[in-house]
Protein backbone atom coordinates (compact mmCIF):
# COMPACT_ATOMS: atom_id res chain seq x y z
CA UNK A 1 0.00 0.00 0.00
CA UNK A 2 2.79 2.53 0.73
CA UNK A 3 4.86 1.66 -2.65
CA UNK A 4 0.98 2.53 -4.27
CA UNK A 5 0.72 5.75 -2.28
CA UNK A 6 4.20 7.06 -3.20
CA UNK A 7 3.64 6.50 -6.29
CA UNK A 8 0.22 8.05 -6.91
CA UNK A 9 1.90 11.00 -5.27
CA UNK A 10 5.07 10.81 -7.35
CA UNK A 11 2.68 11.15 -10.10
CA UNK A 12 1.07 14.25 -8.54
CA UNK A 13 4.15 15.65 -8.83
CA UNK A 14 5.02 15.51 -12.61
CA UNK A 15 3.14 19.26 -13.48
CA UNK A 16 2.72 21.24 -10.61
CA UNK A 17 5.38 22.95 -10.89
CA UNK A 18 5.14 23.92 -14.48
CA UNK A 19 1.95 24.12 -14.96
CA UNK A 20 1.92 26.74 -11.99
CA UNK A 21 3.63 29.23 -13.38
CA UNK A 22 1.66 30.69 -15.97
CA UNK A 23 -1.46 32.32 -13.43
CA UNK A 24 1.19 33.73 -11.50
CA UNK A 25 3.31 35.35 -14.09
CA UNK A 26 1.10 38.40 -13.95
CA UNK A 27 2.65 39.03 -10.34
CA UNK A 28 6.29 37.82 -11.23
CA UNK A 29 6.88 39.64 -14.54
CA UNK A 30 5.60 42.90 -11.62
CA UNK A 31 7.39 42.17 -8.82
CA UNK A 32 10.81 41.26 -11.05
CA UNK A 33 10.24 43.58 -13.46
CA UNK A 34 10.38 41.00 -16.50
CA UNK A 35 9.27 41.70 -20.03
CA UNK A 36 6.52 39.37 -21.35
CA UNK A 37 9.17 37.56 -23.10
CA UNK A 38 11.41 36.76 -20.51
CA UNK A 39 8.07 36.19 -18.33
CA UNK A 40 7.31 33.12 -20.77
CA UNK A 41 10.65 31.84 -20.55
CA UNK A 42 10.31 30.71 -17.52
CA UNK A 43 7.93 28.16 -19.11
CA UNK A 44 10.52 27.88 -22.18
CA UNK A 45 13.12 26.83 -19.72
CA UNK A 46 11.32 24.00 -18.14
CA UNK A 47 9.96 22.33 -21.25
CA UNK A 48 13.70 22.75 -22.85
CA UNK A 49 14.74 20.79 -19.88
CA UNK A 50 12.10 18.38 -20.46
CA UNK A 51 13.14 17.72 -23.95
CA UNK A 52 17.11 17.84 -23.47
CA UNK A 53 18.12 16.34 -20.09
CA UNK A 54 15.57 13.37 -20.32
CA UNK A 55 18.40 11.16 -21.33
CA UNK A 56 20.12 11.88 -17.66
CA UNK A 57 17.37 9.24 -16.54
CA UNK A 58 19.03 6.09 -17.61
CA UNK A 59 22.25 7.54 -16.37
CA UNK A 60 21.11 7.94 -13.09
CA UNK A 61 19.15 4.74 -12.79
CA UNK A 62 22.18 2.35 -14.32
CA UNK A 63 24.21 3.35 -11.32
CA UNK A 64 21.64 4.15 -8.33
CA UNK A 65 18.48 1.72 -9.63
CA UNK A 66 14.91 3.04 -10.50
CA UNK A 67 13.48 3.79 -6.91
CA UNK A 68 16.68 5.67 -5.78
CA UNK A 69 16.48 7.86 -9.46
CA UNK A 70 12.74 8.87 -9.00
CA UNK A 71 13.47 10.01 -5.30
CA UNK A 72 16.71 11.93 -6.31
CA UNK A 73 14.09 13.33 -9.20
CA UNK A 74 11.70 14.35 -6.12
CA UNK A 75 13.95 15.96 -4.44
CA UNK A 76 15.77 18.29 -7.03
CA UNK A 77 12.58 19.49 -7.90
CA UNK A 78 11.63 20.41 -4.26
CA UNK A 79 15.06 22.47 -4.19
CA UNK A 80 14.46 23.86 -7.87
CA UNK A 81 10.40 25.27 -6.61
CA UNK A 82 12.29 26.77 -3.71
CA UNK A 83 14.95 27.99 -5.73
CA UNK A 84 12.53 29.17 -8.09
CA UNK A 85 10.44 31.32 -6.14
CA UNK A 86 12.79 32.49 -3.82
CA UNK A 87 15.62 34.97 -5.22
CA UNK A 88 16.14 37.33 -8.23
CA UNK A 89 15.54 36.57 -11.94
CA UNK A 90 18.87 34.51 -11.97
CA UNK A 91 17.46 32.01 -9.22
CA UNK A 92 14.05 32.37 -10.92
CA UNK A 93 15.80 31.06 -14.38
CA UNK A 94 18.33 28.55 -12.33
CA UNK A 95 15.18 27.06 -10.04
CA UNK A 96 13.27 26.49 -13.05
CA UNK A 97 16.11 24.72 -15.07
CA UNK A 98 16.32 22.60 -11.90
CA UNK A 99 12.90 21.86 -11.53
CA UNK A 100 12.17 20.92 -15.33
CA UNK A 101 14.93 18.62 -14.98
CA UNK A 102 13.78 16.96 -11.86
CA UNK A 103 10.61 16.45 -14.10
CA UNK A 104 12.66 15.56 -17.60
CA UNK A 105 13.74 12.46 -15.14
CA UNK A 106 10.66 11.16 -13.54
CA UNK A 107 8.99 11.63 -17.07
CA UNK A 108 11.38 8.97 -18.26
CA UNK A 109 11.25 6.89 -15.24
CA UNK A 110 7.76 6.51 -14.13
CA UNK A 111 6.72 3.95 -17.06
CA UNK A 112 9.86 1.91 -15.86
CA UNK A 113 8.59 2.25 -12.72
CA UNK A 114 5.01 1.01 -13.40
CA UNK A 115 7.44 -2.52 -15.67
CA UNK A 116 9.43 -3.08 -12.76
CA UNK A 117 6.50 -3.05 -9.66
CA UNK A 118 3.09 -3.60 -11.36
CA UNK A 119 4.78 -5.99 -14.53
CA UNK A 120 0.77 -7.52 -14.44
CA UNK A 121 -1.10 -4.45 -14.25
CA UNK A 122 1.09 -2.14 -16.30
CA UNK A 123 -2.49 -0.73 -18.31
CA UNK A 124 -4.39 -0.14 -14.85
CA UNK A 125 -0.83 1.88 -13.07
CA UNK A 126 -0.37 3.25 -16.21
CA UNK A 127 -3.72 4.98 -16.39
CA UNK A 128 -3.80 6.09 -12.59
CA UNK A 129 0.15 7.52 -12.72
CA UNK A 130 -1.27 9.44 -16.12
CA UNK A 131 -4.57 10.72 -14.47
CA UNK A 132 -2.40 12.22 -11.59
CA UNK A 133 -0.55 13.95 -13.98
CA UNK A 134 -3.50 15.74 -16.04
CA UNK A 135 -5.22 16.33 -12.37
CA UNK A 136 -2.01 17.33 -10.59
CA UNK A 137 -1.31 20.36 -13.31
CA UNK A 138 -5.51 20.86 -13.46
CA UNK A 139 -5.48 21.87 -9.60
CA UNK A 140 -1.97 23.57 -10.16
CA UNK A 141 -3.33 25.60 -12.62
CA UNK A 142 -6.82 26.37 -10.67
CA UNK A 143 -5.43 27.48 -6.99
CA UNK A 144 -2.12 29.03 -7.38
CA UNK A 145 -4.06 32.76 -7.80
CA UNK A 146 -6.38 32.45 -4.54
CA UNK A 147 -3.24 31.25 -2.49
CA UNK A 148 -1.13 33.80 -4.21
CA UNK A 149 -3.72 36.77 -3.27
CA UNK A 150 -3.24 34.95 0.44
CA UNK A 151 0.37 34.61 0.74
CA UNK A 152 1.79 36.14 -2.32
CA UNK A 153 3.35 34.78 -5.69
CA UNK A 154 6.66 33.34 -3.81
CA UNK A 155 5.07 31.28 -1.36
CA UNK A 156 2.47 30.09 -3.60
CA UNK A 157 5.10 29.13 -6.49
CA UNK A 158 7.03 27.13 -3.86
CA UNK A 159 4.08 25.52 -2.05
CA UNK A 160 4.60 22.79 -4.90
CA UNK A 161 7.89 21.64 -2.70
CA UNK A 162 5.84 20.80 -0.02
CA UNK A 163 4.27 17.98 -2.21
CA UNK A 164 6.74 16.77 -3.69
CA UNK A 165 8.93 16.28 -0.17
CA UNK A 166 5.96 14.49 1.18
CA UNK A 167 6.35 12.38 -1.65
CA UNK A 168 10.13 12.05 -1.44
CA UNK A 169 9.28 11.18 2.20
CA UNK A 170 7.19 7.99 1.37
CA UNK A 171 9.10 7.25 -1.40
CA UNK A 172 11.75 7.18 0.48
CA UNK A 173 10.87 3.82 2.25
CA UNK A 174 10.50 1.86 -1.08
CA UNK A 175 13.85 3.32 -1.94
CA UNK A 176 15.93 2.52 0.65
CA UNK A 177 14.35 -0.72 1.75
CA UNK A 178 16.71 -2.82 -0.30
CA UNK A 179 19.90 -2.45 -2.49
CA UNK A 180 19.19 -1.80 -5.77
CA UNK A 181 18.25 -4.71 -7.66
CA UNK A 182 20.33 -6.06 -10.88
CA UNK A 183 17.03 -5.68 -12.95
CA UNK A 184 17.38 -2.17 -11.89
CA UNK A 185 20.48 -1.49 -14.15
CA UNK A 186 21.75 -1.95 -17.76
CA UNK A 187 25.55 -2.93 -18.43
CA UNK A 188 26.69 0.09 -19.66
CA UNK A 189 24.06 1.68 -22.04
CA UNK A 190 23.51 -1.19 -24.00
CA UNK A 191 19.82 -0.43 -24.13
CA UNK A 192 20.38 2.69 -25.90
CA UNK A 193 22.62 1.25 -28.30
CA UNK A 194 19.88 -1.42 -29.13
CA UNK A 195 16.67 0.88 -29.18
CA UNK A 196 18.23 3.31 -31.74
CA UNK A 197 18.77 0.26 -34.31
CA UNK A 198 15.06 -0.77 -33.70
CA UNK A 199 12.32 0.43 -36.03
CA UNK A 200 9.96 0.32 -33.33
CA UNK A 201 11.87 2.75 -31.21
CA UNK A 202 11.62 5.68 -33.96
CA UNK A 203 7.88 4.94 -34.42
CA UNK A 204 7.03 4.81 -31.08
CA UNK A 205 9.03 8.59 -30.78
CA UNK A 206 7.25 9.81 -33.66
CA UNK A 207 4.20 8.83 -32.36
CA UNK A 208 4.55 10.07 -28.92
CA UNK A 209 6.46 13.74 -30.35
CA UNK A 210 3.29 13.79 -32.57
CA UNK A 211 0.58 13.48 -29.92
CA UNK A 212 2.31 15.88 -27.58
CA UNK A 213 2.76 18.57 -30.25
CA UNK A 214 -1.20 18.47 -31.21
CA UNK A 215 -1.71 18.91 -27.33
CA UNK A 216 0.71 21.45 -26.91
CA UNK A 217 -0.39 23.39 -29.44
CA UNK A 218 -3.91 23.28 -28.30
CA UNK A 219 -2.78 24.43 -24.72
CA UNK A 220 -1.10 26.85 -25.77
CA UNK A 221 -3.82 28.42 -28.35
CA UNK A 222 -7.35 27.56 -27.37
CA UNK A 223 -7.93 30.02 -25.54
CA UNK A 224 -7.09 32.76 -28.11
CA UNK A 225 -8.75 30.57 -30.73
CA UNK A 226 -12.03 31.05 -28.57
CA UNK A 227 -11.80 34.52 -28.21
CA UNK A 228 -11.24 35.23 -31.71
CA UNK A 229 -14.62 33.92 -32.62
CA UNK A 230 -16.30 35.56 -30.07
CA UNK A 231 -16.33 33.52 -27.04
CA UNK A 232 -15.50 35.70 -23.80
CA UNK A 233 -12.27 34.96 -22.03
CA UNK A 234 -13.45 33.22 -18.66
CA UNK A 235 -15.80 31.43 -20.60
CA UNK A 236 -12.79 30.06 -23.13
CA UNK A 237 -11.05 29.46 -19.68
CA UNK A 238 -13.52 27.17 -18.76
CA UNK A 239 -13.69 25.35 -21.91
CA UNK A 240 -10.26 24.67 -21.90
CA UNK A 241 -10.44 23.57 -18.11
CA UNK A 242 -13.47 21.19 -19.47
CA UNK A 243 -11.50 19.32 -21.73
CA UNK A 244 -8.73 19.05 -19.28
CA UNK A 245 -11.41 17.35 -17.06
CA UNK A 246 -11.83 15.03 -19.81
CA UNK A 247 -8.65 13.74 -20.24
CA UNK A 248 -8.63 12.60 -17.21
CA UNK A 249 -11.65 10.40 -17.93
CA UNK A 250 -9.70 8.69 -20.84
CA UNK A 251 -6.52 8.40 -19.18
CA UNK A 252 -8.49 6.61 -16.41
CA UNK A 253 -10.16 3.56 -18.58
CA UNK A 254 -8.24 3.62 -21.87
CA UNK A 255 -5.21 1.89 -20.49
CA UNK A 256 -6.62 -0.57 -18.52
CA UNK A 257 -8.76 -1.65 -21.50
CA UNK A 258 -5.60 -1.52 -23.97
CA UNK A 259 -3.18 -2.77 -21.87
CA UNK A 260 -4.72 -6.28 -21.72
CA UNK A 261 -4.83 -5.98 -25.28
CA UNK A 262 -2.15 -7.78 -28.12
CA UNK A 263 -2.80 -4.61 -29.92
CA UNK A 264 -3.51 -1.10 -29.52
CA UNK A 265 -3.97 0.05 -32.94
CA UNK A 266 -7.94 0.38 -32.60
CA UNK A 267 -7.24 2.39 -29.33
CA UNK A 268 -5.02 4.50 -30.97
CA UNK A 269 -7.33 4.79 -33.62
CA UNK A 270 -10.17 5.95 -31.77
CA UNK A 271 -7.75 8.42 -29.77
CA UNK A 272 -6.61 9.98 -32.78
CA UNK A 273 -10.48 10.11 -34.64
CA UNK A 274 -11.42 11.56 -31.90
CA UNK A 275 -8.50 14.72 -31.40
CA UNK A 276 -9.77 15.01 -35.42
CA UNK A 277 -12.92 15.53 -34.86
CA UNK A 278 -11.83 18.33 -31.50
CA UNK A 279 -9.93 20.09 -34.01
CA UNK A 280 -12.67 20.00 -36.85
CA UNK A 281 -15.39 21.27 -34.38
CA UNK A 282 -13.01 24.08 -32.91
CA UNK A 283 -12.26 24.90 -37.03
CA UNK A 284 -15.90 25.14 -38.05
CA UNK A 285 -18.06 25.35 -35.15
CA UNK A 286 -16.53 27.10 -32.47
CA UNK A 287 -19.39 28.48 -31.03
CA UNK A 288 -22.00 25.86 -32.07
CA UNK A 289 -21.66 23.36 -28.72
CA UNK A 290 -18.34 24.17 -27.84
CA UNK A 291 -18.16 22.30 -24.75
CA UNK A 292 -18.95 18.97 -27.04
CA UNK A 293 -15.84 19.26 -29.16
CA UNK A 294 -13.85 20.06 -25.64
CA UNK A 295 -15.00 16.94 -24.43
CA UNK A 296 -14.25 14.92 -27.60
CA UNK A 297 -11.16 16.91 -27.83
CA UNK A 298 -10.11 16.39 -24.22
CA UNK A 299 -10.83 12.07 -24.66
CA UNK A 300 -8.44 11.84 -27.63
CA UNK A 301 -6.02 14.19 -25.87
CA UNK A 302 -5.66 12.30 -23.00
CA UNK A 303 -6.35 8.89 -24.54
CA UNK A 304 -2.81 9.07 -26.84
CA UNK A 305 -0.89 10.15 -24.14
CA UNK A 306 -1.97 7.20 -22.01
CA UNK A 307 -1.15 5.15 -24.96
CA UNK A 308 1.80 6.67 -25.64
CA UNK A 309 2.81 5.72 -22.10
CA UNK A 310 1.46 2.61 -22.18
CA UNK A 311 3.04 1.66 -25.65
CA UNK A 312 6.34 2.78 -23.68
CA UNK A 313 5.86 0.32 -21.25
CA UNK A 314 4.77 -2.61 -23.29
CA UNK A 315 7.38 -2.52 -25.78
CA UNK A 316 10.50 -3.07 -24.05
CA UNK A 317 12.00 -6.51 -22.88
CA UNK A 318 12.72 -5.04 -19.13
CA UNK A 319 12.80 -1.70 -16.65
CA UNK A 320 16.32 -0.44 -18.29
CA UNK A 321 15.22 -1.04 -21.94
CA UNK A 322 11.76 0.61 -20.73
CA UNK A 323 13.73 3.72 -19.62
CA UNK A 324 15.77 3.96 -22.25
CA UNK A 325 12.93 3.55 -24.63
CA UNK A 326 11.17 6.81 -22.72
CA UNK A 327 14.41 8.54 -22.52
CA UNK A 328 14.75 8.90 -26.46
CA UNK A 329 11.02 8.78 -27.17
CA UNK A 330 9.68 11.56 -24.48
CA UNK A 331 13.37 13.50 -24.81
CA UNK A 332 12.39 13.91 -28.71
CA UNK A 333 9.05 14.09 -28.35
CA UNK A 334 8.78 17.41 -26.08
CA UNK A 335 11.33 18.77 -28.87
CA UNK A 336 9.20 18.18 -31.23
CA UNK A 337 6.09 19.29 -29.24
CA UNK A 338 7.55 22.44 -28.31
CA UNK A 339 8.14 23.78 -31.86
CA UNK A 340 4.50 23.09 -32.15
CA UNK A 341 2.77 26.57 -30.70
CA UNK A 342 5.29 28.06 -32.07
CA UNK A 343 4.78 27.01 -35.65
CA UNK A 344 0.42 27.34 -35.58
CA UNK A 345 1.34 30.88 -34.24
CA UNK A 346 3.54 31.81 -37.16
CA UNK A 347 0.99 30.23 -39.32
CA UNK A 348 -1.71 32.64 -37.78
CA UNK A 349 0.37 35.59 -38.24
CA UNK A 350 0.92 34.58 -42.09
CA UNK A 351 -2.75 33.80 -42.69
CA UNK A 352 -4.30 36.34 -40.79
CA UNK A 353 -6.57 33.60 -39.26
CA UNK A 354 -7.08 30.32 -37.58
CA UNK A 355 -8.55 28.47 -40.56
CA UNK A 356 -4.91 27.56 -42.07
CA UNK A 357 -3.38 27.04 -38.40
CA UNK A 358 -6.66 24.53 -37.44
CA UNK A 359 -5.96 22.88 -40.70
CA UNK A 360 -1.92 22.35 -40.02
CA UNK A 361 -2.78 20.95 -36.67
CA UNK A 362 -5.48 18.04 -38.36
CA UNK A 363 -2.68 17.55 -40.50
CA UNK A 364 -0.31 16.51 -37.62
CA UNK A 365 -3.65 14.78 -36.17
CA UNK A 366 -3.34 12.57 -39.50
CA UNK A 367 0.38 11.82 -38.90
CA UNK A 368 0.18 11.06 -35.19
CA UNK A 369 -2.65 8.79 -36.33
CA UNK A 370 -0.72 6.97 -39.15
CA UNK A 371 2.56 6.46 -36.56
CA UNK A 372 0.22 5.66 -33.91
CA UNK A 373 -0.90 2.60 -35.74
CA UNK A 374 2.32 1.31 -36.85
CA UNK A 375 3.84 1.89 -33.42
CA UNK A 376 0.41 0.43 -31.89
CA UNK A 377 1.13 -3.37 -33.54
CA UNK A 378 2.14 -6.02 -31.32
CA UNK A 379 5.63 -7.02 -31.80
CA UNK A 380 6.65 -10.39 -33.61
CA UNK A 381 6.55 -13.62 -31.55
CA UNK A 382 10.19 -14.51 -30.81
CA UNK A 383 10.49 -18.19 -31.74
CA UNK A 384 11.07 -20.23 -28.86
CA UNK A 385 14.63 -22.28 -28.66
Amino acid sequence: MLLLVGFILAGWNLRPALAGVSPLLTDIMGDLGLTAAEGGAITTVMVVCLGLLGPLAPILANRVGLDRTLLIGLLILAVGVVVRSAGGVVALYGGAALAGTAIAVMNVIMPAIVRQHFPTRIGPLTGVYVSCLVAGAAAASAVMVPLAEVVGWRAAAGSAALLALVAAGLWSFQAFRTPPRRGDRAPGHRPYRALLRSRTTWLVTAFMGLQSLTFYVMLAWLPTIFQSAGVAADQAGYLLGLTNLAQIAATLTVPVHAGAARSQVPHVTVAALLTIVGYGGVLLAPTTMPWLWMVVLGLGQGASIALALLIIALRAPDPASVTALSAVAQSSGYVLAALGPVAIGLLHQLSGGWRVPLLAGIGACVLQLAFGMLAARPLPAQPRP
